[in-house]
């Protein structure tokens, strides 16, 4: 079970992010630089006990509108090898594990991993700020028994349409900037000869 470590880190995921979710071809937000809150998300275990795994989700407020982006990273306490060179969101001092290499986690082989895992029900998502603690409210509708499936992420997250908790979707929630609470789809898992929806 991951240890949730009550510190500082320097530069702070927020601030890393501002940095980083305008460079992506998803980012809504043109206009203006994102400001962005914590809105919610969850943990996943590394087996090894090595690789920090958070799918977190921010919330812009500089839209008239807020958006919500679903963020999933990874923490390193060496660079990943064979990484695309935009994987890499950035560094950052913590203060008590020292200098972590906070990666884009879909091009982290342990989050990926872990994350077909959870599709299949066999790992247990875990409580975003508490140590050894699982989290009942991340859901996923009649996982997947059979392999291969490629995971479709949800980036641009959205209230839950019933409609869209196909077999193997992730559903999780999070809180608006005005306290309100909702549900989306945040990943769902498709065979590989299934095409996209939409």
């Amino acid at each position: 079970m991951a240890h949730i470590h009550r510190t500082t880190m320097t530069p702070g995921k927020l601030e890393l992010l501002t940095g980083w979710l305008p460079k992506q071809s998803w980012y809504l937000n043109t206009a203006a630089p994102p400001e962005l809150v914590k809105a919610g998300g969850f943990r996943l275990d590394d087996p090894e006990g090595e690789v920090g795994i958070e799918f977190m989700v921010v919330a812009d407020t500089t839209p008239r509108e807020p958006v919500a982006y679903l963020v999933p990273m990874t923490y390193r306490g060496a660079p990943l090898t064979d990484a695309p060179h935009d994987a890499l969101i950035g560094t950052s001092e913590h203060g008590v594990l020292g200098r972590r290499w906070i990666y884009d986690a879909l091009h982290d082989p342990v989050a990926t991993t872990q994350l077909h895992a959870l599709l299949r029900a066999e790992a247990t998502p875990q409580h975003q700020s508490e140590s050894d603690t699982p989290d009942p409210t991340v859901t996923v509708h009649r996982p997947l028994t059979d392999d291969p499936f490629e995971i479709r992420l949800t980036r641009v997250l959205r209230p839950l349409d019933p409609s869209a908790e196909s077999p193997g979707s992730l559903t999780a929630g999070w809180t608006w900037p005005d306290g309100t609470t909702t549900r989306g789809v945040f990943a769902t898992a498709a065979r590989q000869d299934t095409p996209p929806q939409g």
